[in-house]
């Protein structure tokens, strides 16, 4: 084996047991094991029969995962529909575009079939993210399980606590990742998941046509990238997708730093990193020629179960939804 890749196998070790003892109280890995031993095995086989016909959805469940857990933690709350005269987080701007809640519906009533009122919603949202990443040629980590169910889920909350992908990396950072425990590592290796999916035009619009009210397009984005941006982007244009890693987009990789080091990245929540020392750093180092995917692949691990321990429901907290909708 390779000393890089026998290197980030056991860093990838180390970060796990590291994380494992510093779960919250209730989520443990194997939680399943006597409730609903094949519940994992269920998951992984229904997301192989659904990314296998439908890759491009890899994204959009990755997406959702955070989209859970940075509103009020990860308690499946995106998942639910709005109430009469109370809209929900699915009506929220940064979520009309999240795609794949029937697939969590379907591996829900397949769960229900073996082991009815026994696996949360919150814990599919967990699994699924894990699984699109492997099935996309990502890496593999165990999940701790034993999240519960919320039954909270307010529009204007998603509004509040979702960073905006037109604010500045440093703004994020401390409006956001901060304030839930994640930090300037979490946050480059978490947008290292734009490998995967695509993006409206309307979410980085204002990069090609009026930049800071200037209407020019961004100086830091690539001149000769926008062009081939503005073919694609029309102004007002709020249907049209664009691949966030062009050529990589369904592969989920290291190629996304070599698009924000050449200043290719959509989002100013992204580009921006390059103006801080550490973060420039990682994005360089990912950026290289050979890589560092081990490196990635490991911290990425290592974040995306720091982030599925946010402000958890465990024990008697909420609920097991029989619907991931509907509150039951």
């Amino acid at each position: 084996m390779p000393y890089r890749l026998l290197f980030g196998f056991v860093l990838s070790l180390v970060l796990q047991f590291s994380l494992v003892l510093s779960n919250p109280p209730g989520l443990n890995i194997g939680f399943y094991q006597y409730t609903c031993p094949k519940a994992e095995v269920i998951v992984r086989d229904e997301m192989t029969k659904i990314i296998s016909r439908v890759p491009s959805l890899a994204g959009p469940l990755l997406r959702m995962h955070f989209h859970d857990c940075f509103v009020n933690g990860c308690d499946g709350s995106i998942l639910l529909d709005s109430t009469p005269g109370s809209p929900s987080e699915k009506e929220s701007i940064p979520n009309l575009s999240l795609r794949g809640f029937g697939t969590i519906d379907r591996v829900k009533a397949k769960l229900e079939q073996a082991c009815p009122g026994v696996v949360s919603c919150a814990d599919i949202l967990a699994l699924v993210a894990r699984d699109v990443v492997f099935l996309t040629k990502g890496p593999h980590w165990e999940v701790p399980t034993g999240r519960r169910d919320g039954t909270r889920s307010v529009k204007d909350d998603a509004v509040n606590n979702l960073p905006p992908p037109f604010f500045d990396a440093t703004r994020n950072l401390y409006q956001f990742f901060i304030p839930k425990g994640l930090d300037a590592k979490d946050q480059v290796v978490l947008l290292g998941g734009h490998t995967l999916g695509t993006s409206h035009c309307s979410s980085f619009a204002s990069r090609l046509y009026n930049f800071s009210g200037m209407m020019m397009a961004d100086p830091t984005l690539d001149k000769y990238y926008v062009p081939r941006l503005k073919s694609k982007c029309q102004p007002g244009d709020k249907t049209t997708l664009v691949e966030m890693d062009p050529g990589s987009f369904r592969t989920f990789d290291t190629s996304y730093y070599r698009h924000i080091a050449r200043g290719r990245a959509l989002f100013t929540s992204d580009e921006t990193l390059m103006l801080d020392p550490f973060t420039r750093g990682y994005i360089l180092r990912q950026a290289g020629v050979a890589g560092y995917p081990a490196e990635f692949f490991a911290d990425f691990a290592a974040s995306m179960v720091k982030m599925g321990n946010m402000q958890v429901l465990t024990g008697a907290q909420g609920e097991i939804r029989k619907h991931c909708a509907f509150v039951n």
